[in-house]
């Protein structure tokens, strides 16, 4: 998916909102413990109700590792239940890798091409060879780890190198790489003060900003300074809309809490 491609579907929807399907199954609803692939079925639930609210689709990877082979086999088919039903929809595998070259160009490999993801989740620590491999995929995105909405964000991110906050640097750096157009970049919801000095360092990339809603981050203020001429934004909420009920009805209360967000991001557009 293009970038343009993406701007277009959220101008469709009137919606920035991207579902993280962080999948626990101490958490989905008990009468789907008796379904063949549990993690599946709810995800699918999920996306038939909220497909027409979401623009992209977020699942954690750590969620489907936990489960061994048979979470691997739910990942892949979630992600081929998006693609062949959902094309328009963005997918993004939230898999925050990053290593040396040759292991980030298989990285890569798994999820942008044999799961077929759009985009993937990468860690810049261990720097431009770490990430290249990654941006290889001229027609796919990579989404740099900037600015976290964790408490431990502070811990290293925002620390000075030579008079100049380390996630700066990241983006400023970054910027530099081969097919450097392709990157987005996680930035919290909770560092909404951070933002105005951010897009000033990249006015044109999109931003994908978890922590709204259950890590406490305020939608408008988001918007207010991350909000770019091609809206640049990805809201993804995951706990408040996926486990907005454990019971049957799950699947349309998720598509309820989903749709409160959208109808924010629709005024906001």
């Amino acid at each position: 998916m293009t970038t343009q491609q993406l701007v277009d579907q959220i101008r469709s929807k009137k919606s920035f909102l991207c579902i993280g399907l962080d999948v626990d199954l101490d958490k989905i609803p008990e009468h789907l413990l008796e379904e063949e692939d549990p993690v599946f079925a709810f995800n699918k639930a999920i996306i038939d109700a909220t497909h027409h609210l979401a623009v992209a689709y977020k699942p954690n990877t750590a969620f489907y590792e936990a489960y061994g082979i048979k979470g691997w086999q739910a990942l892949r088919k979630t992600i081929d239940y998006l693609n062949q039903n959902h094309p328009e929809i963005f997918t993004i595998a939230d898999a925050k890798r990053g290593d040396i070259g040759n292991t980030s160009g298989m990285y890569a490999k798994a999820f942008l091409e044999d799961l077929a993801f759009d985009s993937v989740t990468v860690a810049p620590y261990m720097g431009k060879d770490s990430v290249e491999p990654f941006l290889a995929y001229e027609d796919k995105h990579t989404i740099l780890l900037a600015l976290t909405s964790n408490e431990g964000a502070f811990d290293f991110q925002t620390q000075k190198v030579d008079e100049e906050e380390l996630y700066k640097k990241v983006l400023k750096v970054s910027k530099t790489w081969k097919n450097g157009q392709n990157l987005m970049y996680v930035v919290g919801a909770t560092k909404t003060e951070f933002l105005a000095e951010i897009r000033r360092i990249i006015p044109e990339s999109f931003l994908l900003v978890p922590g709204v809603g259950a890590q406490g981050g305020r939608l408008e203020e988001v918007c207010r300074y991350g909000m770019n001429r091609n809206v640049g934004l990805l809201i993804n909420s995951s706990r408040g809309i996926i486990y907005a009920s454990q019971e049957k009805d799950f699947a349309r209360a998720a598509a309820e809490k989903a749709e409160e967000l959208q109808q924010q991001m629709s005024k906001l557009l």
